[in-house]
């Protein structure tokens, strides 16, 4: 089994922000493979499936960004699952709007919600799909920027790039994470 986890804040306020990417690719993940991910589980919002004929289970954590490991560990603990079996999908200011990074292990980067998974699950060596979200203004702070929403000559780059890294866990599940490396870095 695996345990896919999109990143995001819970609640109306922040949906379509830049920092709930995660949670956007969790949703087409689940239209996708038709997968309701709607059990209020582990500090999370979950939903079990099958995708590419494994199991997995869906996670959107509801403990807010900073605090995603929390939901990560209760997660794993109650499944049994080790960080092999884990996937983490979020949001990375470093990269362009729309492009996509996967790796297999790293640090956190600077972001805060990858810290406290790290922290929580005592190891780096998960994989992780990063999603673009583009560089902060300069004149904008950190937080007022990933809480914002995409501007509209961002959202179609948004919306493939979702669409991307749906196509990228579909590849790790089916063939491995260096076969999606390859593909989709």
């Amino acid at each position: 089994m695996k345990i896919i986890v999109g990143l995001g804040n819970p609640g109306a306020k922040y949906a379509g922000t830049r920092h709930n990417v995660g949670f956007a690719v969790l949703d087409e993940l689940a239209e996708r493979y038709n997968i309701r991910i709607d059990t209020a589980k582990h500090k999370a919002l979950i939903g079990k499936g099958i995708i590419d004929g494994e199991k997995v289970i869906l996670a959107m954590p509801q403990t807010f960004m900073n605090l995603s490991g929390e939901s990560v560990r209760a997660i794993m603990d109650f499944y049994k699952c080790t960080v092999e079996d884990l996937i983490v999908v979020y949001d990375d200011i470093d990269l362009d709007v729309g492009k996509l990074r996967i790796r297999q292990k790293g640090s956190a980067g600077g972001h805060n919600g990858m810290k406290n998974i790290i922290q929580h699950v005592g190891s780096q060596e998960f994989v992780r799909i990063r999603v673009g979200v583009g560089k902060k203004p300069d004149h904008m702070d950190l937080a007022d920027y990933v809480l914002s929403r995409f501007g509209k000559e961002d959202l179609a780059n948004i919306r493939e790039s979702c669409g991307n890294a749906c196509d990228a866990v579909e590849t790790i599940l089916a063939d491995g994470t260096v076969a999606a490396m390859n593909k989709f870095n």
